[in-house]
């Protein structure tokens, strides 16, 4: 690191490194978008989910669709493991965006436990929602990918929204911000480097 600040880096030069590391943490998302993937999926099915169990069923322990969790926990612990083991060098950008999502989970998990004691009341969408707005306007502006910014921002206004209607529907809000945020996303940057690689 000490070598790297004795460089003497034209602005020229600086430029070029900043889009290298860019471009190759967009890449790293890509490698990675399945996390995106995985979550964005695993949190639209259990959002849906409880709405169908409560909104039309009436099943009176319909938050329990939310235990499908377990599987993304499973399958994130699984995969970070495999991926230590061929683990490259990482950049800046990289530990930026790892930061940030570990401190989502804490926020996520922090949340959960304060509503917990509280009561869930109808305030936990707008609060979930705002937290995947966040995430994803983070990331996409990190690594400069549009759809991820937009979908953030968009989550936000479902945010908003969703305080206008019921804490069922509410549910439903919450799978849009999901598919709109972290899905939609997901799959184009995955397109789009596919294209590139081509």
């Amino acid at each position: 690191m000490v070598e790297m600040a004795d460089e003497n880096f034209s602005p020229e030069q600086s430029l070029q490194l900043i889009k290298s590391m860019i471009s190759k943490t967009k890449q790293d998302m890509t490698d990675n978008s399945i996390y995106f993937l995985v979550w964005g999926w695993i949190t639209f099915f259990a959002c849906t989910g409880q709405f169908v169990l409560k909104h039309i069923y009436a099943y009176e322990k319909h938050y329990l669709v939310w235990m499908v969790i377990i599987i993304g926990i499973v399958f994130s612990i699984y995969q970070g493991r495999k991926e230590n083991k061929t683990r490259r060098a990482k950049t800046y950008i990289d530990e930026s965006i790892k930061y940030l999502w570990s401190g989502m989970a804490a926020c996520f998990f922090v949340l959960s436990m304060i509503l917990s004691k509280l009561g869930w009341g109808t305030a936990i969408f707008p609060f979930f929602i705002m937290l995947y707005g966040l995430g994803t306007f983070v990331s996409g502006s990190i690594i400069r990918f549009r759809p991820l910014v937009i979908g953030g921002i968009i989550a936000w206004a479902l945010a908003i929204g969703c305080t206008y209607v019921s804490y069922d529907y509410q549910m439903l809000f919450g799978a849009a911000a999901i598919l709109i945020s972290y899905i939609i996303p997901a799959y184009m940057l995955r397109s789009r480097n596919k294209t590139v690689n081509n």
